[in-house]
C-alpha cells in the first residue's frame, strides 16, 4: 500500500549532542504522534528550527517537524530518518501518555508544531499538517483514529495545543482528528473499516458532571459533536459500550440508542 506525497519534507537536523538533541533512538519504536501548535503566532517553521538551532544547547524542550502553509521541516529525526530520534515536546512526570498508549511521549512519539498567525496562510499550513501526521501514521503503522492525541490532552493544566492555534484558524481539534484519518484514507485509496463496539441494552439515568458532548454515530472522540450539555444535565440510555474509546483509561460509553454516544467519565453515577 502506497502512501501519496503530496509535499516534501526538508531535513534540516539540529546539532548534537546538545540540550535539544540528545541524538537517543526513539524506544521502542515510534507508538503515537502528539500533536502541538508553536505557541507563537506568525513564527515560520524555519525560523522556529533557526531558534532550536541557535538555543540547542541552552534549552531542551524540542519537537521533530514544523509545518507553516510553505513548508515542512523536520529538525530532529523521524520520518526522513532510518533511526528516529527523541525530542522533548511532552513532560516527563505527565500520567496520561502512559495511560492512553503506554509509554512516555518523549520515548516513544513523534511532535509535530503546527505553525499559525495572521501571516500565514491557514488553509495552506493546515493542509499539510494534516497530511504530515496521516503520513507519519502510515510510515510507522499506526491506526490515525486512535494514535494521534493533542499536547493539550496530556498536559490540560499547562497546555492548549494545537487547540490555540486550530482555533486561530478556524478549526477545532475534534475537526483535526477526523481530517486526520480522512486524509489517511485518501493517500493510501483505503476506506474506513470501523467494526462495531460490544454493548449491552441497558437502561438508566446518568447526570452530566462536567461541560459534556454528545457524538454522533460512534463512541469516541473523533465522531461528531451532536450536542454539548452542560454540567447537571439529565441523560437517559438505552446502551452501555464497554469497548468504546478508552479516554483516560476508560473505555465505557453510553448510547441514546439513536446513534448519539457520551463517555461515561463525564457523568455522575447511573441510576
Amino acid at each position: 500500500m502506497a502512501f501519496e506525497m503530496k509535499y516534501h519534507i526538508t531535513t534540516r537536523y539540529l546539532g548534537k549532542p546538545s540540550k535539544r538533541r540528545s541524538g537517543l533512538p526513539i524506544s521502542p519504536g515510534v507508538k503515537f504522534v502528539v500533536a502541538h501548535d508553536t505557541g507563537n503566532p506568525n513564527s515560520t517553521a524555519a525560523q522556529n528550527v533557526k531558534y532550536y538551532e541557535n538555543s540547542r544547547d541552552e534549552m531542551s524542550a524540542s519537537a521533530h517537524l514544523f509545518v507553516d502553509d510553505r513548508e515542512i521541516i523536520e529538525c530532529i529525526p523521524a520520518v526522513e530518518a532510518a533511526i528516529p530520534e527523541k525530542a522533548w515536546h511532552v513532560l516527563y512526570k505527565l500520567e496520561a501518555d502512559n495511560q492512553l498508549f503506554g509509554f512516555n511521549a518523549n520515548d516513544a512519539a513523534i511532535g509535530v508544531e503546527y505553525c499559525y498567525g495572521d501571516r500565514i496562510n491557514a488553509d495552506e499550513a493546515y493542509k499539510k499538517y494534516v497530511w504530515l501526521i496521516a503520513y507519519i501514521c502510515y510510515k510507522f503503522g499506526l491506526d490515525p483514529a486512535s494514535k494521534v492525541v493533542g499536547h493539550f490532552f496530556l498536559d490540560p493544566h499547562r497546555k492548549t495545543d494545537p487547540v490555540t492555534g486550530l482555533a486561530h484558524s478556524r478549526r477545532t481539534y475534534d475537526q483535526l482528528l477526523r481530517d486526520i484519518v480522512s486524509e489517511h484514507q485518501a493517500c493510501t485509496g483505503t476506506a474506513a473499516v470501523v467494526p462495531a463496539a460490544p454493548f449491552t441494552n441497558e437502561h438508566g439515568t446518568v447526570t452530566a458532571a462536567v461541560k459534556l458532548n454528545i457524538r454522533s454515530g460512534a463512541p469516541n472522540t473523533r465522531a461528531a459533536i451532536h450536542q454539548t450539555v452542560p454540567p447537571g444535565t439529565q441523560l437517559e440510555y438505552f446502551l452501555v459500550v464497554r469497548d468504546g474509546e478508552p479516554v483516560n483509561g476508560n473505555p465505557v460509553w453510553y448510547g441514546d440508542g439513536d446513534g448519539h454516544f457520551f463517555w461515561s467519565g463525564g457523568v455522575a453515577a447511573a441510576a
